[in-house]
């Protein structure tokens, strides 16, 4: 690959020895780096060129440490991010196995090879849940771009049957105006107006297939109701806990303070509280209302809706049907 002779490219030779074989904890000397040159780019150099190459490279902006030996200090990314982008790709339900193991392997190039004896919970990957739809990283590339260009696309909703597979949920396509991709639950989602109608809707990109940017330009966020003022994006995660469309309600609730800690993952620092007595109090938020009825039943042993109305019926009606079943 690299002809004997090349000493043009001696010091890209060396940087790459470095960022493979050199940390903090593995300093390489001048014979090693020679070796290593030999044995991986049957390259032929001598000590005095080792050292002119690594001040070379010190005069090109690379960090590389020269006391005891010789390691890369600064990377592109240090050990603990790469760990937890890593993590973020191994318990992503977005991305096929086969798709997340290239990424994994990918992202584990930008380290040396002492990171990988660090991450063998990777071999564990194809015991995890991961999507099967191979189409993914297409879809975000093709929501990406039409939303940069402010243009409309159409693409096919899937749902699970009972064979484990996906199959269209309508033989129609649907026609969106997209906003904006967010990523919550563990999933990506498309915030977007399905364009016969004048409300925001969701839908999972890891069900989406066949996407196709449209020459029409996507109807102007503003005359989308909610969004006349744009789109308050942490508001609107906020308010959308489990990313149900719909009408977003004023609600009331009793709980005890303990749930501060669960109020504030799910719900941030947007909520109120009306009221303490002791370890009890009451709050006030704003939630999409199916959304709430939802996180109500989860933690329905912890939190009493008040309001809204419709809200607390729909939780005792809910409730009784439970209950009788388990009799």
């Amino acid at each position: 690959m690299y002809g004997t002779g090349s000493k043009k490219m001696l010091n890209m030779l060396i940087l790459n020895i470095l960022k493979e074989y050199s940390d903090e904890r593995h300093r390489l000397t001048q014979q090693e780096i020679i070796r290593l040159l030999k044995e991986n780019y049957a390259m032929d150099c001598d000590r005095r060129s080792v050292k002119n190459n690594i001040l070379s490279l010190q005069e090109m902006g690379y960090e590389i440490s020269m006391e005891d030996g010789y390691y890369l200090m600064e990377r592109d990314f240090e050990d603990a991010e790469l760990r937890l982008l890593i993590d973020a790709v191994l318990f992503s339900h977005n991305m096929t196995t086969k798709q997340a193991k290239i990424l994994i392997e990918k992202l584990k190039k930008h380290s040396n090879r002492y990171f990988s004896a660090k991450v063998n919970h990777v071999s564990n990957l194809p015991e995890l849940h991961h999507s099967d739809n191979t189409q993914l990283l297409y879809v975000l590339d093709a929501v990406n771009d039409a939303i940069s260009e402010d243009r409309k696309i159409s693409f096919c909703y899937n749902e699970y049957g009972t064979d484990f597979k996906l199959h269209p949920r309508r033989e129609e396509p649907y026609i969106v105006n997209p906003i904006q991709m967010v990523a919550g639950n563990a999933r990506y989602y498309l915030i977007c107006n399905v364009d016969k109608y004048d409300n925001i809707a969701h839908f999972r990109l890891d069900k989406m297939t066949y996407v196709t940017i449209l020459d029409e330009a996507r109807k102007s966020p503003g005359l989308i109701e909610g969004m006349e003022n744009g789109l308050d994006l942490p508001k609107h995660m906020a308010e959308h806990v489990y990313m149900f469309s719909g009408e977003t309600v004023t609600v009331r609730m009793k709980t005890t303070v303990d749930m501060m800690d669960e109020l504030v993952d799910w719900f941030g620092k947007d909520f109120h509280v009306i009221k303490t007595q002791g370890k009890e109090m009451e709050i006030m938020l704003r939630c999409n209302e199916q959304a709430m009825f939802y996180w109500a039943l989860q933690y329905g042993q912890y939190v009493e809706v008040t309001e809204p109305e419709s809200l607390v019926k729909q939780i005792q009606v809910t409730l009784s049907t439970v209950l009788e079943k388990y009799k």
